[in-house]
């Protein structure tokens, strides 16, 4: 027999795994992520096809609302820092999961000012998506 108590558990559990599934619980870096595997997918299949990223920052009210900085990594990995109106780091974030739809040939660092959309363009090569610039 269960009892309620063991079933509110599993209800609260239920519902932290559909916030976490809807992006509640997501960081500036995987949401950028989310939207780059998003376009890889929509990009033709014929080579020389592109599509391009516009990630607006910040993709979440609250989250990274001042100037920030992304590394798009030529080893796989995205690293995201925010920063206060002083130039203080007040939060970084990181992650690799694009980087099973796309190539990175590349590292690319770039700084944006608060609330400047980022643009990741990407091109079908060789059958694969991949990331031709980040501006």
């Amino acid at each position: 027999m269960i009892r309620s108590q063991d079933l509110r558990t599993l209800a609260a559990a239920g519902a932290l795994l559909a916030l976490a599934a809807c992006g509640f619980a997501t960081d500036p870096a995987t949401r950028l992520a989310a939207d780059i595997e998003a376009a890889a997918k929509d990009l033709r299949p014929a080579d020389g096809a592109t599509n391009s990223v516009h990630h607006a920052t910040p993709s979440r009210r609250g989250q990274c609302d001042g100037p920030y900085k992304v590394q798009v990594d030529k080893v796989g990995a995205i690293i995201l820092w925010c920063y206060d109106a002083a130039g203080n780091t007040v939060s970084s974030h990181s992650t690799s999961a694009h980087s099973r739809a796309v190539d990175t040939p590349r590292t690319w660092i770039v700084e944006k000012a608060a609330g400047e959309t980022l643009i990741v363009d990407l091109e079908r090569r060789d059958g694969r998506a991949v990331i031709t610039n980040v501006r």
